[in-house]
């Protein structure tokens, strides 16, 4: 004689936690009805089907939905290193939390996590021929590459490839890039 499932006990267990608390939707989605419901509360019935050596139960694997989760993965390891890459070449934490919809103390793990030192005071102001030079670096990216100038996310790319060529702070370049735009410099 085998002991119970543990399968079972996981399923009772969640379906007590959810009746306990009042969920009784969760567990109407599962195909209890009230009769059964009203048989769960009872500890009696619920040692019952604890114990049962009879497979009452069954797990059936929604491919799709367990191939789009998969997928979603990838979307999710792009995201921490695009996120990652522009923490690096020194986004502040508004940037990012605008792109990616981050908490100020998500930013901070994230910094944390990747080994970044605590980020103190503001960031330095462009020289002017270092604006020039920006300036004329983003015209070049822009034109090339045929970016519209309302596409925030393909501007951030070129700002973060111009952080990278220039090494001045990502935020700096941000920055310099939205007022160039509300200036109607393109």
């Amino acid at each position: 004689m085998t002991g119970p499932h543990p399968l079972n006990q996981a399923v009772i267990a969640q379906a007590l936690h959810d009746l306990r608390n009042g969920q009784l939707r969760r567990a109407k989605s599962m195909g209890f009805d009230d009769t059964d419901l009203d048989a769960l509360k009872h500890p009696a019935m619920a040692s019952v089907l604890a114990n049962a050596n009879v497979p009452w139960c069954s797990v059936v694997v929604n491919r799709d939905v367990l191939r789009r989760l998969l997928h979603q993965v990838d979307g999710v390891t792009e995201e921490v290193v695009k996120i990652d890459r522009l923490l690096r070449l020194r986004a502040s934490t508004e940037l990012i939390s605008k792109f990616f919809g981050l908490t100020h103390q998500e930013i901070a793990l994230r910094r944390s996590v990747i080994g970044l030192p605590k980020r103190k005071g503001r960031h330095p102001v462009l020289t002017e021929e270092q604006d020039t030079n920006l300036w004329y670096r983003w015209s070049v990216a822009v034109k090339s590459q045929k970016v519209a100038l309302n596409d925030d996310m393909d501007m951030l790319g070129i700002a973060a490839d111009l952080a990278e060529a220039t090494e001045l702070p990502l935020s700096v370049i941000w920055s310099a890039i939205c007022g160039w735009i509300d200036e109607g410099q393109a």
